[in-house]
This record gives structure tokens, sequence and C-alpha cells, in this order.
């Protein structure tokens, strides 16, 4: 299974974005989807995450009320709309995927079986 995130980018405070999370190699309809950030010197966090018929989604306090999640298991891609931008968000993000995924441990990255390579987002104030 690959994950390949797109859409980062170098955006002032107060901008969007759009990230996405395409998956090959299967299917994963049946998969948590989450999405994670680095920033620098920093421990990789959680962002968000949605379960496989996007029901349940799930965000870290930073994110409630400017991001979304969501996701087209037909097209077996994920996204971030990332709203509001703050210089605070300037990560590296990556996407994940698992099954069989608690929703008490969906903050917790071990849960997750495959990652992406992580797409720069850089927010200038």
């Amino acid at each position: 299974v690959q994950l390949v995130e797109s859409g980062g980018g170098l955006v002032q405070a107060g901008a969007s974005l759009r990230l996405s999370c395409a998956a090959s190699g299967r299917t994963f309809s049946g998969d948590f989807l989450g999405w994670f950030r680095q920033a620098p010197g920093k421990e990789r966090e959680f962002v968000a995450a949605i379960t496989w018929n996007g029901a349940g989604t799930y965000y870290a306090d930073s994110a409630k009320g400017r991001f979304t999640i969501s996701r087209e298991n037909a097209k077996n891609t994920a996204y971030l709309q990332m709203n509001s931008l703050k210089p605070e968000d300037t990560a590296v993000y990556f996407c994940a995927s698992g099954r069989g995924i608690g929703r008490s441990m969906v903050v917790t990255m071990a849960e997750y079986e495959y990652w992406g390579q992580g797409t720069q987002v850089t927010v200038s104030s």
C-alpha cells in the first residue's frame, strides 16, 4: 500500500489549503484514515482522523473549527481542508491508514499501518 500526499505549499496566515492523500496498492475503503503533522524540532502529532465510511471524524483541539477531514472511497483518496491557517500550522503533514483502530486510539501513531512521505505546509505571518 502506498499513500501519497499532495497540496502543501507556502501561504500567508488566514489562507486555506486542501491536502490530498491518494492510496494505491489496495482499496482503503475499510481503513481508518488519519492526518498527522510534524513541525521542526517537535514530535509528530495527531491532527484529524475519519472512520472507514466517513461517519465519524475526530480532531485535535488545534484543528477543531478550522480543519475538515473527508474521504472519497471510490477514488481511494482522503482530504484535509485547512482554513484560517496560522503560522503555528507550519509542519510536514502526513496521512496514515490502518484497520481495526479503536476510537479511543485514533490519536496514536502506532495504530496506523501505512504512512505517506508527507507534504510541507508553510504559513507565513
